[in-house]
């Protein structure tokens, strides 16, 4: 097989094709390769896949045998279907470490998202949830565990993070992963944590709270600690945070369940938008020692894999409406998509994404650098 354009597909070479020998008149490396270079395109699902593979059959071939030409979208749809999820994604993870080598992911956000069209009442399916890692400073999608429910986070989340490299690494997790086993899976798996804190372990609130408040009506007296405040404005919109971090807390009810429990904290977020002004005070905790302004930015930054993953995939590759339902083909469309959407981020073009997919399109060019920055090592 050739070359630049496969740059990133060698990677799916190992993948173990589910089919029966007699059955299989497509190779499976061509679906693979097809349905990515589709995805990248605006395909959207396996007519559109099948639609895109006919109308580039020619610059397929310069690089795929295709001995029986395009498959069916029902070959699409059987084969991604009986594909092993967890296989598939162990082919992601291969390409995955060797950007992992080139790049250095300083700060990996986990957050979870519903493939709303992959519910099917009829069969009982509920629409899966996908738990997802994201490297905020990378702009890469490090992998995804997918779940019945939202509820069942607490179990996929340690699942996901056993997939991946922490080493170094500052992991943020939402409260629904603020879990005693999660946090000694980071730990043990050489990274560091900062979790938010909510009503799912009101001990846990209640005596961060308190110790917040016993900090400040000592006015700092005695207690360590330490304040960072920001403030934005523009299209009508103000907002300013103050972050206090604690460190060495006192007072936390089984504090040695938490493994490498160091800081806990508050934000106080204050906002006007045209004359009307809210408050929030959220809680957290955290392992590393660093400053109120570090745990401030990793919070904050921690909602990139809501900005630059989950809303991509639902404006962008309109995931939210797709109704691809059957589960290990959702899943491992889904997979696609992030690959798809890494590939077009690590592209050094500035048009937007969906500038970017119908460029690809068009251009069988454009398509191929795409493909080939997959490989590229250097800054993202």
């Amino acid at each position: 097989m050739a070359t630049p354009a496969l740059s990133v597909c060698r990677f799916f070479l190992p993948l173990r094709d589910p089919r029966r020998h007699h059955r299989r008149k497509h190779l499976l490396i061509d679906i693979v390769v097809i349905a990515l270079c589709a995805v990248i395109s605006g395909a959207d699902d396996w007519q559109q896949v099948v639609a895109f593979g006919r109308g580039r059959r020619d610059w397929l071939k310069t690089f795929l045998r295709l001995p029986h030409g395009i498959p069916s979208h029902d070959t699409f749809e059987r084969v991604f279907d009986r594909l092993d999820p967890a296989a598939f994604q162990a082919c992601f993870q291969r390409w995955i470490e060797v950007l992992a080598r080139q790049l250095q992911l300083r700060h990996i956000a986990i957050d979870g998202k519903t493939l709303r069209g992959s519910r099917n009442g009829p069969k009982g399916w509920k629409a899966l949830h996908l738990v997802s890692a994201w490297a905020t400073d990378c702009q890469l999608s490090l992998g995804q565990v997918a779940v019945d429910v939202k509820s069942n986070e607490i179990t996929a989340i340690p699942q996901l993070l056993q997939l991946l490299d922490l080493h170094g690494a500052l992991v943020t997790i939402d409260a629904m992963g603020c879990q005693t086993e999660i946090a000694k899976t980071v730990i043990d798996g050489g990274g560091d944590y900062v979790f938010t804190v909510k009503d799912n372990q009101p001990h846990l609130l209640e005596d961060i709270s308190a110790c917040v408040s016993r900090m400040l009506e000592a006015d700092g007296k005695g207690v360590g600690y330490e304040i960072w405040e920001t403030e934005e404005r523009g299209h009508g919109r103000h907002e300013s945070r103050l972050y206090l971090i604690i460190p060495d807390p006192e007072g936390i009810r089984n504090k040695e369940a938490w493994a490498n429990l160091t800081v806990v904290g508050m934000c106080v977020c204050e906002r006007g938008v045209q004359g009307a002004y809210s408050e929030e005070t959220h809680y957290f905790m955290g392992s590393r020692r660093m400053s109120a302004q570090a745990y401030g930015q990793a919070l904050r930054g921690h909602w990139g894999i809501e900005n630059n993953l989950h809303w991509q995939l639902d404006v962008t590759f309109a995931e939210d409406g797709n109704r691809v339902q059957r589960r290990h083909g959702a899943q491992n469309l889904a997979l696609l998509r992030r690959l798809a959407l890494t590939l077009l981020k690590r592209h050094g073009g500035k048009e937007s994404m969906a500038c970017k997919r119908y460029m690809a399109a068009l251009d069988s060019a454009f398509l191929e650098e795409i493909l080939v920055a997959g490989c590229n090592s250097g800054k993202v």
